[in-house]
């Protein structure tokens, strides 16, 4: 139940977070939609491909595909007669990598697969739409940006599988790991925190 919880949330906040990319880009409703779905569903769906997980979660259930619309609709609405906020999107999408990222390691770590497969799955599943949504819209998508992303879930993903292993409670490691990814990336925007730059040597 928690674990389904992560994923509702986490593509709510997500298809938020498109529609705002959508607003700022210019895109019609139809446009804003699209861009909500492939946000709060690519990462999941890539994931699920990956695993043999058939049906893809959001075929086998079709309350995620309402919560899009749900979220969409209620963005838009709030888009029509109020600005955005002035880091709505940087929190949505910060909030949306954490959800995922963990939700992503859990369910590797449910099919039992390795530590080192779950933090990859979990990452993939935080940011693979996050990409999609960038680049759908013309944006350079922000994991190849300077400042931590995926860094931040590979964090959070770990912390929490440590928490794990040490057999603390799950719903304690979650929110352990929610925490560090989502405090992570928020304080590396604000601090413009980076992983060192490669440079190369000319003779």
């Amino acid at each position: 139940m928690l674990l389904y919880l992560l994923d509702l949330i986490g593509v709510a906040v997500f298809a938020v977070s498109g529609v705002l990319v959508a607003a700022h880009s210019g895109l019609d409703l139809l446009g804003g939609l699209a861009l909500a779905a492939l946000t709060a569903i690519g990462g999941g769906t890539l994931r699920d491909v990956l695993l043999n997980r058939h049906p893809i979660f959001w075929v086998r259930d079709a309350r995620y595909l309402l919560v899009i619309l749900l979220a969409a609709a209620l963005a838009m609405l709030y888009l029509t007669f109020l600005p955005p906020p002035g880091h709505g999107f940087l929190i949505a999408d910060a909030l949306g990598l954490a959800l995922f990222a963990i939700s992503g390691a859990q369910i590797a770590e449910a099919a039992g697969l390795s530590p080192l497969i779950a933090i990859l799955m979990g990452t993939m599943t935080g940011t693979a739409g996050g990409m999609l949504r960038d680049v759908m819209s013309a944006r350079v998508p922000l994991i190849f940006q300077q400042d931590l992303y995926a860094t931040a879930a590979i964090a959070g993903i770990v912390a929490y599988l440590v928490l794990q292993k040490l057999g603390t409670p799950r719903a304690i490691a979650v929110s352990v790991g929610v925490a560090v990814i989502l405090l992570t990336r928020l304080l590396a925007v604000v601090w413009g925190a980076h992983l060192p730059r490669l440079h190369l040597i000319t003779a």
